[in-house]
């Protein structure tokens, strides 16, 4: 399967993502916010296969970690998520960068959906 980054702030749709993810057989780095996740995808050295991140985090927030992957890592695909409507309208200045941005709530079986759907399409 897969290795995935997950960068999200909330403990509980962190925790979701992990099980639904992880049940899908992928292998899976969480983190808390964008800065840790970055500096996951330089150590990992192109080993990550998709990153899946919030929009709304402290300190380096979704879009900016979705623009520094995209420099740095162009063979990483990037999924965006917000249960935000302004963070929406911003994740979708990057349609070219992203695969996809989905809106939470989301149920198990759309983010497994939208990640395998994701990683099939990927750079």
């Amino acid at each position: 399967m897969a290795r995935i980054l997950i960068a999200e702030d909330d403990d509980i749709v962190r925790a979701l993502l992990v099980r639904a993810l992880g049940g899908d057989g992928h292998d899976l780095i969480e983190t808390a916010d964008g800065t840790t996740a970055f500096d996951a995808l330089n150590a990992s050295k192109g080993g990550i296969d998709l990153l899946l991140s919030d929009v709304k985090m402290p300190g380096m927030d979704g879009i900016e970690l979705a623009l520094a992957t995209g420099r740095y890592h162009p063979d990483t695909a990037i999924m965006l998520m917000t249960g935000h409507v302004d963070q929406r309208e911003r994740a979708h200045d990057l349609d070219a960068l992203v695969h996809e941005v989905i809106s939470k709530p989301f149920s198990v079986n759309q983010i497994t959906s939208a990640v395998r759907e994701a990683l099939v399409r990927r750079p």
